[in-house]
């Protein structure tokens, strides 16, 4: 088939016309072609674009070791701790102060080191992550550091309360276990007290968190970190902004099972070198000293009034407590060379103290490192000019000044070897003179400079304050006691627990066992609990169902104290029930905390230990707040309802037996009680 040429006529050039007649219909549309040039250009880079980011996974590996690795996840900006091969995600940590949306490219700038990956978000932040050496096989360990390019940059770091239980830290006002519980602003990681800070942190914490998926987050010690608590939603780490950019670091380690992961890790925060307080007053009930506190006679006379009503009780044995205020009372009648804090108001006619006035009951004394600047002792310090080095100080000489307990006073230069030297043999000379069994130091929590919005010296960062003071105060022998807890859980001292309101919440008994546990994790095993009823007033005073639930759980507790006598309190069957908690502490629990602390002082693991001990594994175990263990073998679950006679019992470890103390039935672990009978003269105890 040919197709036939189209006839035109001769002598015209129709090329020419139909170029031209082209050119003047195209005039109008210039525009509108060039602009669809451009956006089929445009749709073309979008799509291409869009098909590389479909095309790309949502997770990507980070870094990778034996037993695990840490990803990056594109949609929330997140670093994930993942099991292998399990695929299990042990961890998710939101970032935060760098654009998270922006991924790390498959290959870092460390792409040499397989143990480092290293990525930078430019004029922002830095990312290292690296595999650190493991404490223990099975565990494994990863650095991750964040350092600030600029220094208004404040880097956060999220860690998810979904599906994973936490604990550790910082105490809280009402304490909670696990924390997920907990609420709390953003505020310096630093302990402190409740009386002055009820929304602050209290007087033990330590830069640790452990996770049921068996992950544990260990901060930096040595820069300034700040912690945030969102109720069952997340934790935060976070650096302040500031003038200078302070990094952000901390090591995430995952082992099989919580419990594993604080065997190999947890117990060894404070190092393996530790040494026992002195277990002797473990048997001892400490009886504070409400007394009569005007002058050093009516003091004397006091404190043989309780002596006397504690024998007529058959309570002869034990320690009385004298606060602070009646010490120095003591101290400048006793040695007016050595006033304490408090200004002595008029020299006492009987000069001296005989310790025989109470005994067989010994005395302990309260010291602080605060000094009234009223006081005599500080008058004296400024006139020899002795300011300088030993007192905390923003421009030495000029003390740096704080309140403690209503008054102005200057605070002990923990930095300073000549103060500290000064201050510990003050301690002994008085201790000598009133021959005091036991000495209490109150009020080291806290960092006088941070509550004064002053960036500290490198020297007392963080909670430095109170770890250099405990190290100082463990000199002076196995039996001190002191008021907080940081860094210092493998020093012989005895810790005082924070006072707890006279009511069944969190804030009064309901607080007890969760506190017992969280100190224990931290290595904080020789507490002493506050007083039996709480030593705080509630809306209902002298409830006597709250003291003898009370008493009950102290029993299982390293030391018995008592504010309010029971025959102030209660019926003579409560003074009864008294003697005999006083005997099953002495004769059961003390033998059993004796045991388990070879234990601690061996391997470090706590005495007083959570459910989830024996069953690391089941989720049942991660939430409850109102049992312990004392070692592997007693189960405690005390009352701490209002009202109730009855409670669920959960029995932990499957395919073992546990027997009932009251009622001699056996039961099998892993398995739940459900409305256990326990009348208010009964404390379910369980042994293995």
């Amino acid at each position: 088939h040919r197709t036939m040429p189209l006839a035109r006529p001769t002598g015209q050039i129709p090329e020419a016309t139909w170029t031209l007649g082209f050119r003047e219909m195209t005039e109008p549309w210039k525009g509108a072609l060039g602009c669809l040039g451009v956006a089929v250009f445009f749709a073309m880079t979008i799509g291409i674009i869009s098909w590389q980011a479909l095309e790309q996974p949502p997770e990507e590996w980070v870094l990778r070791g034996r037993a695990g690795g840490v990803l990056w996840e594109r949609r929330r900006g997140a670093l994930l701790l993942r099991a292998l091969p399990a695929g299990r995600t042990a961890a998710v940590v939101a970032v935060g102060g760098v654009p998270a949306a922006e991924p790390p490219p498959p290959r870092d700038r460390c792409w040499h080191d397989g143990g480092q990956f290293c990525y930078a978000w430019e004029e922002d932040a830095e990312l290292r992550v690296s595999l650190e050496p493991p404490p223990a096989p099975g565990t494994e360990c990863y650095g991750v550091r964040w350092t600030p390019l600029r220094p208004d940059v404040a880097l956060k770091d999220c860690f998810s309360m979904a599906n994973v239980s936490w604990y550790g830290g910082a105490s809280v006002r009402a304490q909670r276990w696990p924390l997920n519980g907990a609420e709390s602003p953003a505020q310096p990681f630093v302990s402190g007290d409740f009386s002055e800070s009820p929304h602050g942190y209290g007087p033990v914490l330590e830069r640790y968190f452990l996770g049921s998926t068996g992950v544990t987050v260990t901060a930096a010690p040595d820069v300034p970190l700040f912690l945030s608590l969102e109720s069952n939603r997340h934790f935060c780490l976070e650096s302040p902004a500031g003038r200078a950019a302070v990094p952000l670091g901390y090591r995430l380690c995952l082992s099989p099972d919580m419990a594993a992961a604080h065997r190999h890790v947890g117990t060894q925060l404070a190092g393996t070198a530790r040494a026992m307080p002195d277990t002797a007053l473990l048997g001892s009930p400490i009886w504070r000293y409400h007394g009569p506190e005007g002058s050093a006679a009516k003091i004397k006379r006091g404190l043989r009034s309780l002596a006397k009503r504690l024998k007529r009780h058959g309570l002869q044995e034990g320690v009385l407590a004298l606060g602070e205020r009646c010490t120095a009372v003591l101290a400048a009648a006793v040695r007016p060379d050595h006033v304490p804090p408090e200004p002595r108001k008029r020299q006492d006619s009987a000069g001296t103290w005989d310790p025989s006035l109470v005994a067989p009951l010994q005395l302990s004394i309260t010291l602080s490192p605060y000094t009234s600047i009223a006081s005599p002792l500080f008058l004296r310090s400024l006139r020899h000019g002795q300011t300088d080095g030993y007192w905390l100080s923003l421009q030495p000489p000029i003390p740096l000044l704080t309140m403690w307990k209503g008054q102005l006073c200057a605070r002990l230069n923990v930095t300073s070897e000549a103060a500290l030297g000064w201050f510990l043999a003050r301690a002994r000379r008085l201790r000598q003179a009133l021959g005091a069994a036991y000495v209490v130091f109150e009020g080291a929590e806290g960092n006088a400079l941070l509550d004064r919005a002053v960036p500290p010296p490198a020297e007392l960062v963080g909670d430095r304050y109170t770890a250099a003071l405990a190290a100082a105060l463990a000199t002076l022998g196995n039996t001190t006691i002191i008021s907080a807890g940081a860094r210092s859980s493998h020093l012989p001292l005895f810790v005082q627990m924070s006072p707890l309101r006279s009511d069944w919440s969190h804030a009064g008994l309901k607080g007890v066992i969760p506190s017992v546990l969280h100190y224990s994790l931290l290595g904080y095993n020789f507490f002493i609990p506050d007083a039996v009823g709480g030593s705080l007033a509630s809306d209902t005073p002298g409830d006597p169902e709250l003291y003898v639930r009370w008493l009950q759980l102290v029993t299982f507790l390293p030391v018995m104290a008592f504010s309010t006598p029971p025959w102030l309190c209660c019926d003579a069957w409560v003074l009864n029930l008294t003697r005999q908690c006083i005997q099953r502490h002495r004769d059961f629990v003390v033998p059993l905390i004796i045991k388990y602390s070879e234990e601690w002082l061996r391997l470090g693991y706590p005495i007083f230990r959570p459910a989830w001990w024996l069953s690391p594994t089941d989720p049942t175990a991660f939430t409850i707040e109102d049992e312990f263990l004392i070692g592997d073998e007693v189960l405690v679950a005390p009352i701490t309802e209002k009202g109730q006679t009855w409670r669920d019992i959960y029995l932990p470890g499957e395919g073992q037996l546990w027997l009932d103390t009251n009622s001699a039935r056996v039961f099998d672990g892993g398995t739940v009680l459900r409305n256990y009978s326990a009348s208010l003269a009964e404390v379910p105890v369980f042994v293995k």
